[in-house]
């Protein structure tokens, strides 16, 4: 097996990139791998729907654990992958340079743009719970290198919006995933897109077609398509029906969200800045675009495929 070794690490709050070190990777697992916000859950959901072939809501924190997270011991975690006899679906937040790639497993790589991952990380942020924030909390005062309580998200958006803009090194104490972290995950995967084992996918093609979309990613995890039960996997991939399953999905959700699933299946639209940032705000997201990425990789997270091309034949 090859694998390319994490070539830096990050710590936040809610992440420790070094607890990659006791995964033992199996031949098929599946990496869904996103900045925060872009369809992480959503992917999660389709993929465990292609590998369970079975429409029925499933616990999807248990099922799909989040490996590098630090809510939980890491033992925790891998004692859950390793019971796991069906074919493992792992979640993550991580940039590709930060964890190993293994050639023996799949990476799916969920891209949105920035902006629009941005309104919904403010929902997210300013609905956790008291038990979750003092969580953080101890996290962050543990650990050397964070050394602080978790910084307390600005209810203004626009107040939020400029902390999580911050650059350089004061960036990763401004937000737990501030845009410069959106940035570095972006980046990573678009510089491995070519790899046989990584695929990228935008959450506007998936709003947009669902259905071929999850074509794309059964054809890249080599997953036979039943034509009989496909239509009912297609709906119980639907943003509407994950919300109304949330119970189901989301069976802890009250302990971190102040309204559990609710607040975490919040609005799964875009373009919602339009109307709440200033053109010098949207201004300054543009520059710094312009900035972080190519002009290939901008215009991949402006518009996703069907706007750019399929990111494998694109050219920076």
């Amino acid at each position: 097996m090859t694998t390319r070794p994490p070539t830096k690490s990050i710590r936040s709050w809610t992440t420790d990139t070094r607890r990659w070190d006791v995964y033992r990777p199996r031949d098929g697992d599946i990496v869904v791998a996103t900045p925060a916000k872009c369809g992480t859950t959503w992917m999660i959901q389709i993929a465990n729907l292609l590998v369970g072939q079975s429409p029925e809501p499933k616990p999807i924190w248990s099922l799909s654990p989040w490996l590098d997270v630090r809510d939980y011991p890491v033992e925790e975690l891998l004692a859950n992958l390793e019971s796991q006899t069906r074919r493992r679906v792992i979640k993550t937040h991580t940039p590709s340079d930060a964890m190993p790639l293994h050639d023996s497993v799949r990476y799916i790589h969920v891209a949105r743009g920035g902006l629009d991952a941005f309104m919904s990380w403010h929902n997210h942020v300013t609905s956790y719970t008291a038990l979750a924030l003092g969580e953080m909390d101890a996290i962050g005062l543990q650990d050397e290198i964070i050394a602080r309580p978790y910084p307390r998200p600005a209810l203004g958006l626009r107040d939020f919006f400029h902390a999580w803009m911050t650059e350089g090194d004061g960036a990763r104490l401004a937000d737990d995933m501030p845009a410069a972290r959106y940035f570095a995950i972006e980046r990573s995967f678009w510089a491995d897109r070519r790899r046989e084992n990584v695929l990228l996918v935008h959450y506007n093609d998936l709003k947009a077609d669902l259905d071929a979309e999850m074509r794309r990613v059964s054809a890249f995890l080599n997953i036979p398509i039943d034509e009989q039960l496909w239509p009912s996997l297609v709906e119980a991939a639907r943003f509407e029906n994950m919300r109304e399953a949330g119970p189901t999905l989301m069976p802890g959700g009250r302990g971190t969200w102040q309204n559990g699933h609710e607040s975490f299946f919040h609005a799964g639209t875009n373009a919602r800045w339009r109307t709440v940032l200033t053109p010098d705000d949207i201004a300054l997201f543009e520059d710094r675009l312009a900035r972080e990425t190519s002009p290939a990789l901008a215009r991949w997270l402006a518009g996703g495929r069907r706007d750019a091309g399929d990111p494998r034949q694109t050219e920076d």
